[in-house]
């Protein structure tokens, strides 16, 4: 017999449902792309699903879905340029778990190594080095967000003895910087440091710049280490996730095998989530290569147009190249809460995913030119 939820408390779930459906219109402050539909997957809601252990690594418990994980890792292992069986990865919670494995790995590898990473970094990272333990140092930031390079040549300088760590912004969060590896490795090259580790958090940029022609490069023929990004940013999904990719090598150093469920443990957390890999797996199969190269150059083409009808109002408006983030003066509280605007001191950005149309755009620009900020914070600023 099927249960019935008492009145009230199905109206409480009819009312969230409004609520959601409501401020989904006026979602364009986070970068998260609105416009999904996963609803050929619901049925294998059904099972208890668990992706317990390695994803290359069947284990005792059969209720997963390892072989549709494996084919995503590949998937973006072809996109990021992983040489060919050297890789390894797996679907995260998001990003904050691929940027939290990176910095495992490489203090694994380097347990008294120093890490560098700028003003302009994820909050969350600041967390994950306090959870390991690990030496680190704030570098500057340029204006447009991105690493302040001759801040990290001297610090490293100073510090040279000590196996440098590089946490790398792939798409700073409120400006989407990006950190060049190539400027990183010169530098590195040009002390001759011997031993180092590269993470990249491309949260956002990891979907985008690998379409983009003439964009920064990033990934592995760079000879970068370990790569986060995230899945409900750019691609799309009801729930959080992600996926990080490694050198097997380095991931080898923390393997364990564990008889309970007969597989290997090389990732953060024990149960994983076994749904994120469907989900993603399913944006793949839709979307494919040219797909997204398509949403990447839309996206592009919008968020020039939103800098342009900013500056043709008057409003001083920016945004990196290569960047769907456009940014502007803080605006005024009414529109952060209608619009879902994140804002960081005298700035906010709007992210440009592909549920933003022009429409959109204009509209919220001519809700942003009619409530200026007049607060007390902002004239400080």
């Amino acid at each position: 017999m099927a249960f019935e939820l008492p009145p009230s408390s199905a109206k409480r779930l009819d009312d969230l449902y409004k609520r959601l459906q409501d401020d989904v219109e006026r979602f364009v402050g986070y970068p998260c792309t609105a416009e999904i539909d996963y609803r050929e997957l619901f049925r294998f809601l059904e099972f208890p699903i668990n992706n317990v252990g390695d994803p290359y690594k069947d284990g005792t418990l059969k209720l997963h879905t390892h072989d549709f994980e494996r084919e995503v890792i590949d998937w973006f292992g072809r996109l990021l340029q992983a040489p060919e069986n050297s890789f390894w990865g797996y679907v995260t919670n998001g990003g904050t778990e691929g940027n939290l494995y990176g910095l495992y790995l490489a203090r694994e590898l380097f347990p008294s190594g120093m890490t560098y990473y700028s003003e302009d970094t994820h909050y969350s990272v600041a967390k994950n080095l306090r959870v390991l333990n690990m030496q680190n140092i704030m570098i500057n930031s340029q204006p447009s967000g991105e690493l302040d390079y001759e801040d990290l040549r001297e610090t490293i300088k100073i510090n040279r003895h000590i196996p440098p760590i590089i946490f790398a912004n792939i798409g700073t969060t409120m400006r989407e910087g990006i950190d060049r590896i190539d400027r990183i490795r010169e530098i590195l090259d040009e002390l001759a440091i011997p031993g180092f580790y590269i993470h990249c958090d491309a949260a956002l940029a990891g979907m985008t710049l690998p379409f983009i022609d003439g964009a920064p490069e990033f990934d592995f023929s760079e000879r970068v280490d370990s790569i986060s990004i995230s899945g409900h940013k750019f691609i799309g999904s009801p729930i959080p996730c992600g996926l990080v990719l490694a050198d097997r090598n380095n991931v080898q150093r923390i393997a364990r095998s564990i008889e309970y469920v007969g597989t290997l443990d090389t990732t953060i957390t024990g149960s994983r989530n076994a749904f994120s890999p469907l989900i993603l797996w399913y944006a793949i199969q839709r979307w494919g290569y040219d797909g997204f190269k398509e949403r990447v150059a839309s996206c592009l083409e919008n968020a020039e147009y939103a800098v342009k009808k900013f500056l043709e109002n008057g409003v001083e408006a920016w945004k990196n190249p290569h960047a769907i983030t456009v940014v502007f003066p803080r605006p005024s509280d009414e529109i952060i809460e209608r619009w879902q605007i994140a804002v960081q001191e005298e700035i906010g950005h709007l992210l440009v995913m592909p549920h933003v149309t022009r429409e959109l755009i204009d509209e919220f620009v001519a809700d942003y030119l009619n409530h200026p900020d007049t607060s007390s914070s902002a004239a400080d600023s």
